[in-house]
């Protein structure tokens, strides 16, 4: 056997073990992932909770300072006023929204989280349901997760 060869299969038991250790290393990832979706998950459904009980410093706690925000009106809104309007919005005008799905996809420290919202209520007088489909962007830093942009569009059909 010559020196080409044995430096050949020492490399290849190298890739070999490697291979190993990157496969072994994988269901850590996934449970790291599963553990983070599970975490947005549930600041998705806080962020549903603080809308339906009108709760401004609960949302406050969930948006960074520099949010972008789409509404389903395609309009753009700062954290100041989407908060002014949640906090100032009357009784009548009382809306809930459940999730219907929600799906998060990681890229990094960056969670996107999808789904379908359902969302009900009562606007100038008349009983409301409508759909929307949503994109939130989560950043994680430190010890929490905070939102950085968040969009609504209305499902028509």
């Amino acid at each position: 056997m010559s020196y080409t060869q044995s430096s050949r299969g020492c490399k290849l038991r190298i890739l070999c073990v490697l291979a190993l250790a990157g496969s072994l290393a994988m269901p850590v990832v996934a449970q790291d992932n599963s553990e983070a979706e599970a975490k947005v998950i549930a600041m998705e459904k806080a962020w549903n909770q603080a809308y339906r009980s009108r709760d401004g410093k609960a949302l406050g706690t969930l948006l960074d300072d520099s949010v972008v925000l789409v509404d389903d009106a395609g309009s753009l809104q700062a954290k100041s006023g989407f908060l002014t309007g949640i906090e100032n919005a009357k009784p009548s005008a009382k809306q809930d929204g459940n999730p219907e799905s929600i799906k998060v996809q990681f890229f990094g420290n960056v969670a996107i989280a999808t789904g379908v919202f359902r969302q009900s209520g009562f606007e100038n007088g008349k009983a409301f349901v409508r759909r929307n489909r949503f994109v939130d962007t989560w950043i994680h830093s430190g010890d929490s997760w905070q939102c950085v942009a968040a969009s609504a569009t209305p499902i028509l059909r």
